[in-house]
């Protein structure tokens, strides 16, 4: 394991944990790779008191951030009245939390996007004077026409675009599901927006599709999650925005490196949630790739990294792949390298130690299973197929029982009656109630930590 940090960033530290003793023949290589951040921000958002906090109790370390807060005002909001009451109240809680300092503007989101605060195509810094103004423009929110939510991201992006910052965050709320624009509109807005901002996403209510609103937290690297009681919004905006207001340093990319001849297999995220990266890789130069993570405060998180190397004779050993963090110079000049790890292959004819599995990569398979399960079963429940989605269910009980999953096992426990959750036996529910059953789905690629 490897340091590097500079005074203006956290500071970062990777630790792999693997077997890295192959049979002979053997080629698969995996490890769990931890990244931890420290000496950042706060993600509690606890207020400093004294000479170090600003008038408003907050600390005024906002203007390294800008955020931009896009609220579904769609007909379907008013159904029923406090929906909308309950969204406004919310944002208000939010720009409660912002940071003095911080660049701020809310998005009026229907069939068509329209700037509330401040406008002009510009962004408000957060003060006294601008939270007050921003939550007298709420009370003018008028609620009609439809939803069209690429174009609610679009104009964040062009706001937050022109933020001399380096977190450039959006946070969205929908109540229904996106019939204005097309599924490819949509997907081509996500693209366009990736690596530009992150964006964490949430469904208040029933009425909303779970796998769209997923899918934008998952392409802008931000959180997925169901409101289904719309009094819950406030306490939800102001914890996302805590989180908001402790990231300190944006766009930290995982590069990993491999030798000639080592196939990359997959590199997944796996802790706090699973999502798979494989795909997002970008060149990085001969033999690298760069995995984008997005902005971070003071957290840790998991990886998944498997590769397939060459054969090699028993007591040979080689280097599967070097991981670094890489943060861009922002003036276009060399990249820092924050910390970095080693993935390491040994060949050997001693049984014992070629077929132990390393407990963290052991337990990171089981919960990416579990979330594809969950995934998998609720699909079939939906398809009419109950043998399939029993199935299924039944092997994410028995994954959520094995791994201490206790939060999800309970999400579980509202879709089926569980017999026997070490076998996975389970029986459906004639009844579960649509809010029951969006939270499992919403949720499910969330992972408990291994135990170290």
């Amino acid at each position: 394991m490897a340091n590097f940090s500079k005074s203006n960033v956290p500071q970062f530290s990777v630790d792999v944990y693997q077997n890295e003793y192959l049979p002979e023949g053997g080629r698969e290589v995996s490890a769990i790779v931890t990244v931890t951040s420290t000496g950042g921000g706060t993600t509690g958002g606890a207020p400093l008191t004294g000479a170090s906090a600003s008038p408003s109790g907050i600390p005024a370390r906002g203007a390294n951030a800008a955020v931009v807060i896009m609220v579904d005002c769609s007909g379907s909001m008013d159904y029923p009245p406090t929906k909308m009451r309950n969204a406004r109240d919310a944002t208000a809680a939010a720009i409660d939390t912002l940071r003095d300092g911080t660049l701020f503007g809310i998005v009026d989101g229907t069939h068509v996007a329209r700037e509330v605060y401040p406008g002009n195509g510009r962004l408000a810094t957060a003060g006294a004077a601008t939270r007050a103004q921003a939550k007298e423009a709420l009370r003018r929110l008028k609620v009609g026409g439809g939803t069209a939510i690429g174009t609610w991201l679009r104009l964040a992006d062009r706001l937050l675009a022109d933020a001399d910052v380096a977190i450039r965050h959006g946070i969205l709320l929908t109540d229904g599901r996106n019939e204005h624009e097309s599924p490819d509109a949509l997907r081509a807005t996500l693209d366009a927006c990736a690596g530009r901002f992150t964006c964490d996403a949430r469904g208040v209510g029933t009425d909303w599709e779970v796998k769209e609103v997923t899918g934008i937290a998952s392409a802008l690297l931000g959180t997925a999650d169901i409101v289904a009681d719309p009094s819950g919004l406030a306490a939800d905006f102001t914890q996302m925005m805590e989180t908001a207001m402790g990231k300190e340093v944006a766009d930290v990319a995982l590069r990993l490196w491999t030798p000639v001849g080592v196939e990359i297999q997959f590199v997944k995220q796996v802790a706090p949630t699973v999502e798979d990266l494989t795909a997002r890789r970008t060149e990085a130069g001969p033999r690298a790739g760069d995995y984008p993570t997005g902005s971070w405060g003071d957290e840790s998180r998991d990886y998944h990294v498997s590769v397939r190397v060459p054969e090699a004779g028993i007591g040979r050993e080689m280097l599967a792949a070097r991981v670094s963090l890489i943060l861009p110079d922002a003036a276009g000049g060399a990249p820092q390298t924050l910390s970095q790890g080693l993935v390491r292959a040994v060949w050997t004819d001693d049984m014992a130690a070629s077929t132990r599995i390393n407990p963290q990569v052991a337990h990171y398979t089981g919960q990416a299973e579990l979330a594809q399960v969950i995934q998998q079963g609720l699909d079939a429940r939906k398809a009419g197929d109950f043998d399939g989605a029993t199935a299924k269910l039944g092997r994410a009980v028995q994954l959520a029982s094995a791994s201490g999953n206790a939060d999800t096992a309970k999400l579980l426990s509202k879709v089926v009656d569980v017999v026997d959750a070490a076998t996975g036996t389970v029986r459906l529910k004639a009844k579960v109630a649509e809010a029951d059953e969006m939270t499992l789905e919403t949720r499910s690629t969330k992972t408990v930590r291994v135990k170290k």
